[in-house]
């Protein structure tokens, strides 16, 4: 173990190499790097290399960041923490042995007041053997202090290539360090498999008003190994082993309190490349998108942080292999109050192709975010087919509107839904808040103050399906009025249109006052595109007052047939309500007007007249 030096601002030793083992002995561990003095804002020591086949020691962590300096500063004037210590290398494993693991990266010390924090070491590489070894964690990054930025995470160790056997994984990396690379398959004996590359860090969270880090980029998949070569004139030589599949990318880190962006999620790891034979190799699917972090919460909120794109697939190695999917974009990160949600990542080229990310959801009153883009499909190969489309992300869902709170206020309008990528569907329309109750009439006086209207719901978001309306406010105490339901959004190409939200019932008279009662919210038409949707149902009317039925809302129209293709019927229209003692029958709704060469759809059935 190294000792400290003799002089307080000195900097720590490093830790010594272990001793190689004697004959049929066992070889010793390097030693730890000694931790840099507290205050001194100084790096730690690195740990020793292990002898064969000994572990490296772990690097020492960095000091903490010094309030003052030593020559009488103001006392405002800080320091950095220190850097962590690198851990050690394995030794090598002899023959017939395993190989040792690398030493941890030290931890990052964290920053004096006002400093920032020190960056972690980096893990060291695995070492050979008959076996391979996984490459060892980056250290942690160091904590920042108030105003401070916090350190970045080390990244993590490769790992070691094989002989015959399979790559091991990258070791994960601190927060926000990058994911190690997943060693190869080694070439030679039959099956061997490329691994997975190591997952991103994760962004460290802002400080008050602070953003969310980024999150690191996940590590690259390995490499199948080669198809041995036929063994006779005429044979077959064995299939390539499949590659690794890319490394998850690391979420994003939380926004601050008070109005901290999110952090962007980090990028998915490239898959790795299968090996040549006689027989094709399937390339992995890209490591899919980190997602973004969340939007800060209270205050005026930050953004949802982007997703982070999905990592590209690569082509077999031999000329009629598949390839690889494309990784699916991460899902944008959820908007704070007030925030909009994150944009999907787009899916990657490849001839299978990934989704789009899905759209974060909105904060209170926010926008839905966009869903991703599909990838594009790739060429066709030697011997292979024209790739699938991937399907666009959906978009997110609309925040709700807030409710009224002073007496016959209006809610407020719910957010719309996100739209859809191309092909996906769009988002749902967020609830529309609630009225607040009209006033009371004083005594002596004809009849109570109507109520307010509830506000209307989002719209769905357009593209591929539309999505669904949000629900109209409901009206509170009083005659209010109902808010109107959200339309349903218009269809895509080839998407079939959403239906129209469902109308509130009517409220009750007020009672003594004798308020007379409105009619409930018309259902809004479907919407247009595809097969067009049902319009939704209206209210019923209230059982005291003479509002009557609502009107049932109209039948979307059916979409134009594209060149060669089908046109879609029209929506069919619902049917009005019965009468009660007091209130007349609703008309029924619509029928949706046919695409071109096909019918319109049915009318609906006027209600039944009461007695």
């Amino acid at each position: 173990m190294a000792q400290a030096v003799g002089f307080s601002d000195g900097i720590r030793g490093v830790g010594g190499a272990g001793g190689d083992g004697g004959a049929g002995g066992a070889a010793g561990h390097g030693g730890d790097g000694a931790n840099a003095a507290a205050a001194s804002g100084l790096a730690g020591g690195s740990g020793g290399h292990g002898g064969d086949p000994g572990v490296g020691g772990a690097g020492g962590a960095g000091g903490t960041g010094s309030v003052t300096g030593a020559h009488g500063t103001d006392g405002l004037t800080q320091t950095t923490g220190g850097n962590g210590g690198d851990g050690g290398n394995g030794g090598s494993g002899t023959t017939g042995t395993t190989g040792s693991k690398g030493g941890a990266g030290g931890a990052g010390g964290d920053g004096g007041r006002y400093g920032n924090g020190g960056t972690g070491g980096t893990g060291s590489t695995g070492t050979a053997g008959s076996s391979d070894v996984m490459g060892a964690n980056g250290g942690a990054g160091g904590s920042g202090w108030a105003g401070g930025d916090g350190g970045t995470g080390g990244r993590g160790g490769n790992g070691f290539n094989g002989s015959t056997k399979a790559g091991l994984n990258g070791g994960d990396a601190g927060d926000r360090g990058a994911g190690g690379v997943g060693g190869p398959g080694g070439n030679g004996g039959s099956g061997a498999i490329g691994v997975a590359g190591g997952a991103g860090g994760a962004g460290g969270d802002g400080g008050l008003y602070g953003d969310g880090g980024d999150g690191g980029s996940g590590g690259n998949g390995g490499a199948g190994k080669a198809g041995a070569a036929g063994v006779s004139a005429g044979s077959n030589g064995e299939a390539g082993g499949q590659a690794g599949a890319g490394g998850v990318g690391g979420a994003g880190g939380n926004g601050g309190a008070n109005a901290g962006n999110g952090g962007n999620g980090g990028d998915g790891g490239v898959g790795g490349t299968g090996g040549a034979g006689k027989v094709g190799t399937t390339g992995p699917a890209g490591g899919a998108g980190g997602e973004g972090g969340d939007g800060g919460k209270g205050g005026t909120g930050g953004r949802g942080g982007n997703g982070g794109a999905g990592g590209t697939a690569q082509a077999a190695g031999y000329s009629d292999g598949s390839q690889g999917v494309g990784g699916d974009g991460g899902a944008g990160g959820t908007g704070g109050t007030a925030g909009n949600g994150g944009k999907g990542g787009a899916g990657t080229w490849a001839v299978n192709n990934g989704i789009g990310g899905k759209g974060g959801n909105g904060g209170n009153a926010g926008t839905g975010g966009t869903g991703g883009s599909f990838g594009t499909g790739s060429q066709i190969g030697n011997h292979g087919s024209t790739g699938h489309l991937g399907d666009g992300g959906d978009g997110g869902t609309g925040g709700a509107g807030a409710n009224a709170t002073a007496p016959g206020q209006d809610g407020a309008a719910g957010g719309a839904g996100g739209n859809g990528g191309i092909v996906g569907d769009g988002g749902v329309g967020g609830k529309g808040g609630d009225g607040a109750a009209g006033t009371i009439g004083s005594s002596g006086t004809a009849s109570g103050e109507a109520g307010k209207d509830g506000g209307d719901g989002g719209k769905g978001g357009d593209g591929g399906a539309g999505g669904a309306g949000g629900a109209g406010g409901k009206a509170v105490s009083g005659v209010g009025q109902n808010g109107s339901q959200g339309a349903g959004g218009n269809g895509g190409a080839a998407g079939d249109g959403g239906n129209g939200g469902n109308g509130y019932d009517g409220n009750n008279g007020s009672v003594p006052s004798g308020g007379t009662d409105r009619d409930g919210g018309d259902g809004q038409g479907g919407g247009d595109g595809g097969a067009g949707g049902a319009g939704g149902a209206g209210g019923n009317g209230g059982a005291a007052g003479a509002g009557g039925g609502g009107t049932r809302g109209a039948g979307g129209d059916g979409g134009d047939g594209g060149n060669g293709g089908f046109a879609g019927n029209g929506g069919l229209g619902m049917d009005g309500l019965d009468a009660t003692l007091t209130n007349r029958a609703g008309d029924g709704g619509d029928g949706g007007g046919g695409g071109q060469a096909f019918a319109g759809g049915a009318g609906g059935a006027g209600g039944t007249g009461s007695t």
